[in-house]
């Protein structure tokens, strides 16, 4: 337990020995209009992108599965016999094809 307390003020006292800028981001402290501001801007946007691209996908992929899932129940998807493409009516088990 002692060691424990011991961790605890040795990061606190870190935390308080840092210097006063190490703890304000480009936007905060320095100028709001300097290249570094605009690069920090511009990295959010980035990863704002991407996550939001991944997430539609996400949704997208999802939509398909349901979308396929509708079509396989109603009985319209093709059924793949050999290299022709047959009605899943016409593609039954044990009846002859004339």
């Amino acid at each position: 337990m002692t060691l424990r307390r011991g961790l605890m003020a040795l990061a606190g006292l870190a935390v308080w020995a840092l210097p006063r800028p190490a703890l304000a981001c480009a936007v905060c402290f320095g100028q709001s209009d300097s290249p570094m501001a605009w690069g920090v801007n511009m990295g959010i946007f980035l990863m704002l992108g991407v996550t939001g691209s991944v997430l539609a996908a996400f949704a997208a992929f999802f939509v398909y599965l349901m979308r396929r899932a509708q079509s396989a129940a109603v009985g319209d998807a093709p059924v793949r016999a050999g290299r022709y493409a047959v009605s899943a009516t016409a593609a039954q088990e044990g009846t002859a094809q004339c």
